[in-house]
């Protein structure tokens, strides 16, 4: 029988977890002197140009690069679990917090529509995101899905804003963890966060937040399943609050605080749904369970679709309730629900509000630290970060190291920033890769390499190029002229006629085995326009924070990130070049 490289890796002595070596953090060729290094920095853009058109497969993703972890995740998971860590990644600060704060700043009583765009946005990715982990049920989630379609460097930029959506994201639900725990006690607003002379924004300090923080990583690297008991217990506390909220929200309102139901236009409308994006974000962490699900092919599209369903449903009913209880004006931009319910007469309402966004907001940490930790893990194996982020310790069946480091940057950016500078910056990185994820099932079913033509390939770039392009337009025009129609009739016949294109003159050449998005090329393009669309709505200051940790991203991905990719590659290659080699002189000898 053949011998293969991954034969080989597998072979190799296993060592203890707890290991400190250079070898562990640093074993590319590129990092072993400073010669090597320097010669490397000198081979920079041919190296650039080497990883630019490579291309990884499905089963590298979900087989061979699993191995680098020395151990397996354990399979545990089953679409039950999935539909309640859904519950858990998704209803947390956002609907909590972000819906009084925008409701009082950007969309009004209007708020529900904010939640119904948002909500359809987040369906279209969630399609995408489907597809794909039932074709590439990785760990690595949206990197892996891209890392196949479009390439190491593409899936890099996606990753660095995969990692900062991750931070930034997890510090922003620990800071609203504070506020809520705060009214729980009923004590006044920021008493329990220390007052600095720092720049406004960060000049709160929050001990609790990050404690928080570190309790959930805790939990989560003991054990998987017992991670999913507890989230299943803390989901159904908080689908009491979440029903009791929306019954007692209708039971109180008064249709007069409606009144104005635009007080902001449209315009305000879309600038709060790119805001309040961020309330959807967690869907994609159930994909990055996959490697831990017993039936991948089922139970991921049952997770991911149903569970984000009802929560699009769940999101609307209570945001309406919210603007029938409390004119807007008046919403609460800190604990709007349970200052809400005091407004209203029920004071002890808002104890029980607080104990289940608590809850809420628990949840969100925990799956969160599960999901963010198998990026972290994937990503590692593929040394773009160092490799003893990917290992998984034999015993829990969790990767620890990729926890603690994930919960330790969370942990500092929560110590200082406000939630609403998090919020900001992390709408634009969570559409940005919901984008790229539409934009690579495109190229997963119109582009299969060494079998379609090279004529197909431009005409596909081409009709993709225009749909981008387009979509920037019309959201570039929809914030230049809110009240404007004439640009509207260049761009959305662009988009249409492109989409249109594609559909007619490109033939699908990779077909879904199990599971696939309907209505192609159509949902998928309207999904990268709707992305746009949002990211576009939001201010200036959340791309200028966006554009400057790309650049950071740019830096150490020419400084380290290209250079160890580019030896691990080669590497592989020699390794199976010596394999084949010993294979063929074994034939040629004969038994």
């Amino acid at each position: 029988m053949a011998t293969t490289a991954r034969d080989n890796y597998e072979a190799e002595p296993q060592r203890g977890y707890w290991r400190w070596s250079k070898q562990d953090f640093l074993p590319e060729e590129s990092f072993q002197s400073w010669n090597n290094y320097v010669s490397a920095l000198s081979q920079s853009w041919p190296r650039f140009k080497d990883r630019l058109l490579s291309r990884s497969d499905d089963a590298t993703e979900t087989e061979e690069l699993r191995k680098r972890s020395e151990h397996d995740m354990k399979r545990c998971l089953n679409w039950w679990d999935l539909i309640w860590f859904g519950f858990g990644a998704v209803i947390g600060a956002g609907i909590f917090v972000l819906t009084g704060q925008e409701a009082h700043d950007h969309a009004g009583s209007a708020i529900v529509l904010s939640y119904v765009a948002s909500g359809f946005s987040a369906m279209l990715s969630v399609f995408c995101y489907t597809e794909f982990a039932v074709e590439v049920p990785s760990a690595g989630g949206s990197f892996a899905y891209l890392r196949v379609e479009l390439g190491d460097f593409v899936a890099f930029i996606t990753a660095g804003n995969i990692l900062l959506e991750s931070v930034i994201g997890s510090a922003a639900v620990a800071r609203s963890w504070t506020s809520y725990f705060t009214s729980l006690l009923n004590r006044p607003k920021d008493s329990l966060r220390i007052k600095t002379n720092l720049q406004e924004g960060y000049n709160l300090l929050d001990p609790i937040a990050s404690g928080v923080l570190v309790i959930a990583a805790v939990i989560t690297m003991i054990s998987t399943k017992k991670t999913s008991y507890l989230n299943w217990i803390a989901s159904a506390i908080n689908t009491a609050v979440i029903i009791f909220v929306i019954i007692a929200g209708f039971a109180h309102a008064d249709t007069s605080n409606l009144t104005p139901f635009l007080p902001y236009g449209a315009k305000g409308v879309f600038q709060a749904a790119a805001i309040i994006y961020f309330a959807y974000g967690g869907f994609d962490h159930i994909a990055t369970m996959a490697e831990e699900t017993k039936k991948p092919s089922r139970d991921i599209p049952i997770g991911l679709v149903g569970s984000m369903s009802m929560i699009t449903v769940i999101y609307c009913l209570m945001a309406l309730s919210l603007s029938m209880m409390q004119k807007y004006t008046a919403i609460d931009t800190g604990a709007a629900f349970s200052v809400a319910f005091q407004h209203v007469g029920m004071k002890w309402a808002k104890y029980v509000v607080a104990f289940g966004a608590l809850k809420g907001m628990t949840t969100v940490l925990l799956v969160a630290r599960l999901a963010q930790a198998r990026y972290i893990t994937h990503i590692a194996r593929c040394h773009m970060i160092p490799p003893w982020f990917a290992l998984v310790h034999p015993k829990t069946g969790t990767p620890i190291n990729a926890t603690l480091l994930i919960t330790i940057a969370s942990a500092i950016i929560a110590f200082f920033t406000g939630l609403k500078v998090l919020s900001s910056l992390i709408s634009v990185s969570t559409l940005f890769v919901f984008m790229m994820i539409s934009v690579a099932l495109l190229v997963r079913r119109y582009y299969v390499r060494g079998v379609t033509p090279r004529e197909n390939l431009v005409k596909l770039v081409f009709f993709l190029v225009l749909i981008i392009a387009s979509s920037i337009g019309i959201s570039a025009y929809w914030g230049l002229r809110p009240n404007g129609w004439l640009g509207y009739t260049v761009t959305v016949p662009v988009w249409f006629l492109a989409t249109l294109g594609m559909s007619l003159f490109l033939t699908e050449q990779r077909a879904p085995r199990i599971w696939g998005v309907p209505l192609v090329p159509w949902l998928p393009s309207l999904s990268i326009a709707t992305n746009i669309f949002l990211m576009g709505s939001l201010e200036y200051e959340a791309f200028i924070r966006f554009g400057v940790c790309t650049v950071v991203m740019l830096i150490y991905y020419f400084l380290f990130g290209l250079h160890a990719t580019y030896d691990m590659a080669h590497q592989q290659e020699k390794l199976q070049s010596k394999v084949d080699h010993r294979e063929t002189i074994k034939n040629e000898e004969g038994p």
